[in-house]
Parts: C-alpha cells; sequence; structure tokens
C-alpha cells in the first residue's frame, strides 16, 4: 500500500480495541527482582485455540523512550543494553518473569509442598523503530516480524524532558510518538492484507467447505481493509466466529490490544496529574480506548538494585507507597481478562493464568490436552474455604468441596483437582 493513499490516515488515527472485562481482583505479592504479571489476549488471535502458557508481552517505543530500561526492570538479570544509541537492542531481548502471587506461598504451605510454581510470561524487547518502518526504514521488517510473533504490546512513551537523551524526532511529543508506531501497524496491517486479498482473488477452493472459508476471509479482510484506511485497528471490526478464525493466521497488528506506558521522571511519579505529557498519554489513551499506566523506567531499574525493606523506604521517600510495576499488572489482567486459577498437592503447588469465562475442561487443557480430551469432573474449592479449611482433605469433609462438570465455568481463585480418563 502507498504511503500517499495513506495521508489521510495520521490524523485519523482512533485505535479501539475490544470490549474487556472488568478489574479482576487478583493478590499480588510485590517482592523480588522481577514484578510483573503474564499477559494473554481474551480473543483467539495469533496462537493455537488452545491456552498457551508461553504467553509473550512485547515491549515496544520509539527509540530512547526507556523500554530497555524498562525491560530491565521487569526482567531479573536482563541483558538489553539501556544506552543512549537508537538501535542498541538489534536482536529482540526474551526473559521469562513470574507472575507474583501471595496466595500461591500460602497454599503451598497449607500443602506442604515440595514445589512451588507460579505462572509466568515471556517479554520481549524489541528493537526500536522510527517513521517509515512498514516501507523498511531504521529496523523497519525486522521490528514488524518480531512484534507479529507476541501476543500483546506495551507501547512505552516518554514523557519527560532530558537534553542528555537524544530524542528521534528532536522533541518530547507523546501524541507524535503515539501516532508513529500506531501508523506504522496500520501501514504493516494493509500491506499484508492487500496481498492476501489479491491471492484471495486468483485462489480457486478445492471443496465448498474451503469456498465458504475463503469467502468469509476475504469478506473479513476487505471491512478490516477499510477500518485501517480510516484509522482505526483491526480490532475495531466487529466479526464472526468463523471470520476470526479464518483471519487469525495472519496475525494482524492492530489485532493485538495496547497498553501505554508513560515513562516519567522520580519527581513526577507521587503526582502524575501535574506532568502535561502524562495527562496527553491519558487523554489519547482513554480516547483509543487502550490502557494506560505511569511508570518511571529508571526508579524501577534501581529498584532492581536493592533489597525489599530498602526499596519501600525508597518508593516512600519519593512519596508514593507503591511500585509502577503494580499498576502496571493490575492494567494488564484488566485490559487482557485474565484470572488464575490453582493446582494444590504435596508434589507440587501451581497457578495457571486462563481466559476469563473458561470452563473447567477448558481451564483442565491448558495443563495438558488428555486433560481436557478425557474430562470427568473437577473437584473444586474457592481458595478462602481452602485455607479456611485448612486442606483440601478438610474441605471436603467440611462439604466446601465441590464436584464440577463440564459446563462450570472456573472462577478466580478457584483450587482445582481433575479427574479425567483417556
Amino acid at each position: 500500500m502507498a504511503r500517499a493513499a495513506c495521508s489521510s490516515v495520521v490524523t485519523a488515527l482512533s485505535l479501539l480495541p475490544s470490549k474487556t472485562t472488568p478489574l479482576l481482583r487478583n493478590h499480588f505479592l510485590l517482592s523480588g527482582k522481577s514484578k510483573f504479571v503474564g499477559v494473554l489476549t481474551l480473543e483467539k488471535r495469533c496462537f493455537s485455540s488452545k491456552v498457551s502458557m508461553s504467553l509473550k508481552a512485547g515491549i515496544v517505543g520509539l527509540p530512547n523512550v526507556g523500554k530497555s530500561t524498562l525491560f530491565n526492570a521487569v526482567v531479573e538479570n536482563g541483558k538489553a543494553q539501556a544506552a543512549n544509541f537508537p538501535f542498541c537492542t538489534i536482536e529482540p531481548n526474551v526473559g521469562i518473569v513470574a507472575v507474583p502471587d501471595s496466595r500461591l506461598q500460602v497454599l503451598s504451605k497449607l500443602s506442604n509442598s515440595q514445589k512451588l510454581v507460579p505462572a509466568s510470561i515471556e517479554f520481549v524487547d524489541i528493537a526500536g523503530l522510527v517513521k517509515g518502518a512498514s516501507q523498511g526504514e531504521g529496523l523497519g521488517n525486522k521490528f514488524l516480524s518480531h512484534i507479529r510473533e507476541v501476543d500483546s504490546i506495551l507501547q512505552v512513551v516518554r514523557c519527560f524532558e532530558d537534553n542528555d537523551i537524544i530524542h528521534v524526532n528532536g522533541k518530547v511529543d507523546p501524541k507524535s510518538d503515539i501516532d508513529v508506531i500506531n501508523l506504522e501497524l496500520i501501514f504493516c496491517d494493509l500491506d499484508q492484507i492487500g496481498k492476501r486479498i489479491e491471492r484471495l482473488k486468483k485462489g480457486k477452493a478445492k471443496d465448498s467447505q474451503s469456498k465458504v472459508k475463503e469467502e468469509a476471509e476475504k469478506s473479513a479482510l476487505e471491512r478490516i481493509q477499510e477500518a485501517l484506511l480510516d484509522g482505526k485497528p483491526a480490532r475495531s471490526v466487529a466479526l464472526t466466529d468463523l471470520e476470526k478464525e479464518v483471519v487469525k493466521h495472519l496475525c494482524l497488528l492492530t489485532m493485538k490490544p495496547m497498553i501505554y506506558v508513560a515513562n516519567v521522571t522520580e519527581t513526577d511519579l507521587a503526582e502524575p496529574e501535574k506532568n502535561t505529557y502524562v495527562q496527553e498519554v491519558k487523554g489519547l489513551s482513554s480516547d483509543l480506548q487502550s490502557g494506560h499506566v505511569v511508570v518511571s523506567a529508571q526508579v524501577e531499574s534501581e529498584l532492581t538494585e536493592l533489597p525489599l525493606e530498602e526499596r519501600i523506604e525508597y518508593l516512600n521517600s519519593l512519596g508514593v507507597s507503591e511500585s509502577g510495576l503494580g499498576n502496571l499488572i493490575r492494567a494488564t489482567y484488566s485490559l487482557l481478562g485474565l484470572q488464575t486459577y490453582f493446582t494444590s498437592g504435596e508434589k507440587e503447588t501451581r497457578a495457571w493464568t486462563i481466559h476469563a469465562g473458561m470452563t473447567a475442561p477448558q481451564a483442565a487443557g491448558v495443563i495438558h490436552s488428555d486433560f481436557e480430551k478425557g474430562f470427568i469432573r473437577a473437584e473444586t474449592v474457592a481458595y478462602e474455604d481452602f485455607v479456611s479449611a485448612g486442606s483440601l482433605a478438610a474441605a471436603r469433609e467440611k462439604g466446601l468441596l465441590r464436584s464440577e462438570g463440564k459446563e462450570y465455568i472456573v472462577k478466580e481463585g478457584d483450587v482445582m483437582l481433575f479427574r479425567f480418563n483417556v
């Protein structure tokens, strides 16, 4: 797609994520060096229909906005080179981060578990992009191929002035930065969709079922293409279940949910509302119906070098009581509609991340496909009831342990024991 044909898109950006579930009340224990939460898209997009525990969140942003510093802060012993150079992260750095949850420790202690396994998230620090990336500028196509592999996007936006840290566009301008990245994602999707539509027009379905799928894909892509030309993302287009399935293989970038991360200095943490750049990001994220959170990547980086008791003291000295990453955790869960259930026994206590609204068999399938295929029932007890009873056996004796069938919708904090036969 020629850039001239899309010139009106620059001023028409209106990225509207799909409707999300309310904020889930998770109990996070913000300790240890890595303080971030796993993410998982609500809809099936670029990954298999099974929920994967290998979740990927891409941290993106223009050069020198603080994304690699943030990556280093959330991934223990991160290897990204946070340097004052536009393309210091040439290849995407990857780190696996545990999802902190205080309930996990409680269950492990009550069950005398030999092993404790938290849920995890794979973070990808993706090399910076510049205007024209979709046409090969900067790291261009390499950036776009890397971002296509992630399930969700955390876009770091610079909201601080520092003459010692150059800005790729010469000045700090959050709206311009956001527009550059969003526009490049739109251009990339337009290019891919245009090529795919041409192939569909030339192709000949082998059978009636294939023909139905091809027609559904073509119809969906034409509507998505129209939305993109209006500056709207693919996710703003209403699709049928069949259409979602047939376009999923394209891994469209504007299908991915996004959180805007306003990166500020330590002096703005206590009262971010006084930072005009932060207010601009907040307003834009509201207009775009995306998530947003305020952090100081530099402060988060410094916190990883301090013992827990000193971190709390340091945060208090800055006028805040919680790490900015704690807010990012909640924003991510809220936007992406996630929840947690547990399995707990003498062998291990483990946390599992699932889509809100999943049935017991689907939740079992996260552990192993055989659990879903041969599902019989799920012995289930609420986390609070498990704790009050003191053990699974005691919960059973007190009548707190329920036998749930295939239609049961798993609730936040359920402790489950699956019965299956294969």
